[in-house]
């Protein structure tokens, strides 16, 4: 059983950064795409970024694209999201999650939550204007 802890939220001003951190209980071989998904308040969990882990390839959503950065860093199971221009719009309490079906970050579906394996419990973040 993986179990995945993330960290790094907190309350920032509009035009800050943070840089979350997914702690994985291990990088098992099965493994494939780990994702970054938020929920904000009176709204639907939604995909943010994922990444393959053999090949690092990454995918974001449309309100990602340049400001956020998916990466990983395999000697340490950890997965980050590095989050720049944040927005109010931002506050949520983002997840990683983990799943093992090869082909869930490359089919077009790495953004649906349904079928993945591993959930954190989230972290906190909060944006003010």
């Amino acid at each position: 059983q993986v179990q995945l802890v993330e960290s790094g939220g907190g309350s920032v001003q509009a035009g800050g950064s943070l840089r979350l951190s997914c702690a994985a209980s291990e990088y098992t071989y099965s493994i494939w795409c780990m994702t970054w998904f938020r929920r904000a308040p009176g709204k639907e969990r939604e995909g943010v970024a994922a990444i393959r882990i053999d090949s690092g390839g990454t995918y974001y959503a449309d309100h990602a694209k340049g400001r956020f950065t998916i990466s990983q860093d395999n000697a340490r199971n950890t997965l980050y999201l590095q989050m720049n221009s944040l927005k109010p719009e931002d506050t949520a309490l983002y997840y990683c999650a983990a799943d093992r079906n090869r082909y869930k970050c490359t089919s077009g579906s790495w953004n649906q939550e349904r079928d993945y394996n591993y959930w954190g419990q989230g972290t906190q973040v909060t944006v003010s204007s």
